[in-house]
C-alpha cells in the first residue's frame, strides 16, 4: 500500500495503482462433489449414490447427483432420482431440483 497525507498532514494508506483485489481460489471439482452430496443429503435425508456431472458455471458450480428414492427388491426395480444442484463459488448449495426419476435397471436411450 502507498501512503498519502490527509488534510491534517497525517499518513493515510491508499491502494497502489494497478493493484488488484485477490479473488478467492476456485474450488476443485472433487471438493464441489463432496459439498454437493453432503448438503443434498442434509436436505433430503437420503445419501446420494453418485455424482454424474460437475461443471463450473459463472461464479459457481452445477452438479448432477443420483439419489436412491425408493428401495425395492430386486434392486433393479428401485426408484432413483437425478437432481440438478447449483452451488456458489464457495461450495454452498444455492438451489436443487429433481429433474428425473427412473428405475435403477433403466438405461438412457440414445437416438
Amino acid at each position: 500500500m502507498a501512503r498519502d497525507r490527509d488534510e491534517r498532514g497525517e499518513g493515510v494508506e491508499r491502494p497502489r495503482e494497478g493493484a488488484r483485489e485477490r479473488r478467492p481460489k476456485r474450488l476443485s471439482a472433487p471438493r464441489v462433489m463432496r459439498s454437493a452430496t453432503d448438503q443434498l443429503e442434509g436436505l433430503l435425508g437420503r445419501a446420494p449414490e453418485s455424482v454424474s456431472a460437475v461443471r463450473p458455471i459463472g461464479d459457481g458450480w452445477e452438479a448432477e447427483v443420483e439419489v436412491l428414492e425408493i428401495e425395492r427388491i430386486p434392486e433393479t426395480t428401485s426408484v432413483m432420482a437425478g437432481y440438478r444442484v447449483t452451488l456458489d463459488a464457495e461450495g454452498e448449495l444455492m438451489s436443487y431440483e429433481r429433474v428425473r426419476r427412473y428405475t435403477r435397471g433403466q438405461t438412457d436411450r440414445r437416438a
